[in-house]
Parts: structure tokens; C-alpha cells; sequence
């Protein structure tokens, strides 16, 4: 993409979401900056509450409607203002949550390359997983095909320009931890 939306018609308000991916659209985003290249695609890892899979309490952190007294880490986060363009289920099911040509809020505080705020210039994906779990088979798949159909939109994300979240933000993130496998990821993405 050589600017926000390059290459997807802007007055088709479908042109930034999947086809036949679930929406469930976030109000946390705003406008890439002009002129903008999306070009990295960051995978992070999120459970809530930590180490718990399942329940609708991503969905409602990305949505600015979680419910601070569910459990008392959600106290903590609950006016916190993020979102990703898309999450992946433990079963593989693959949601969207912002429009790809958007700025999804994501990465906080990042550089890549020399490059600061990766907001503007990426993508991000959550797996829904935890530093001390492994991930399944059904959300690399996921991940596979959706990098697949992301590196068509934007040619400017190539296997060497997918990272983790602890690569942009060393030191402040360690997702999506050491039961990643990146190497077969990485095999899988370079093959197609």
C-alpha cells in the first residue's frame, strides 16, 4: 500500500475488512497519517484474565465495555483504550475488530527498524494465548492464511517484516512469548 487504502476503493466502506471474517468494529482506531505504507504486521498474544481462554472479555476490552468488577485484574484495564485489527481464537475462528486501512492501537509505545509508533505503518494480530501456553494448530493455520491474504493487500509486509510484539517493544512486551514457533510460522509463510 502506498497510502491508507491505496490499492481498496475508499468509497467502498468494505474494502478494509476480510471477506468472511465475523466484524466487530472497535471505536479504537483512527486515520493512518498520510501517505502511509503499511508494511510491518506485528502478531501479539492476549487471555483475559490472564491465562484464561474463552468468554467474551477480549471482545469487550476492544469494545470500551468491560465490566471492571467481572475480576479484579480487569480493574486495572478496563479504561484502557486498545484494539487490534484482528483476533484468533484458540479454535482458529478469526474476528476483525478495525478496518486494515485504519490506525488500530496496538503496539503502544514501539519502534521497528528505526521507525517509531508501528501504529501507524502495521497490523496487528492477537492470538489469544499467553506466554506459558502453547497455541494450537487451528490458530497457526489461522495466522497462515490470513498473513497470506494481508501480504496480498500490502505488498510491503514480507516474512522478514512480521514481528512479535516483544520485537517492537523490547522490554515492556514479551508477547507472543516462547511457545510461539516461530520457525514453523515463518517456514509455512515464506512457502506459499
Amino acid at each position: 500500500m502506498t497510502a491508507p487504502g491505496a490499492g481498496l476503493a475508499p468509497a467502498d466502506e468494505d474494502a478494509g475488512w476480510l471477506p468472511g471474517v465475523r466484524r466487530v468494529p472497535s471505536p479504537n482506531h483512527d486515520a493512518r497519517p498520510d501517505g502511509t505504507v503499511i508494511d510491518l504486521l506485528v502478531i501479539h498474544s492476549i487471555s483475559l484474565p490472564p491465562g484464561q481462554f474463552g468468554g467474551p472479555w477480549i471482545e469487550d476490552l476492544f469494545l470500551n465495555r468491560l465490566d471492571p468488577t467481572a475480576h479484579p485484574y480487569f480493574a486495572g484495564i478496563a479504561g484502557l483504550r486498545v484494539s487490534a485489527h484482528l483476533l484468533i481464537r484458540r479454535d482458529g475462528t478469526l474476528i476483525q475488530f478495525v478496518d486494515l486501512r485504519r490506525r488500530a492501537w496496538h503496539a503502544g509505545e514501539s519502534a521497528f527498524q528505526g521507525r517509531s509508533a508501528c501504529n501507524d505503518f502495521s497490523i496487528g494480530v492477537e492470538l489469544e494465548g499467553s506466554d506459558d501456553t502453547p497455541f494450537t494448530q487451528a490458530q497457526y493455520d489461522s495466522l497462515v492464511g490470513v498473513t497470506g491474504q494481508l501480504m496480498a493487500r500490502c505488498p510491503g509486509i514480507r516474512p522478514e517484516r512480521v514481528v512479535g510484539h516483544c520485537d517492537i517493544a523490547p522490554g515492556r512486551k514479551t508477547d507472543p512469548g516462547p511457545y510461539f514457533s516461530w520457525r514453523a510460522y515463518r517456514n509455512r509463510i515464506t512457502a506459499r
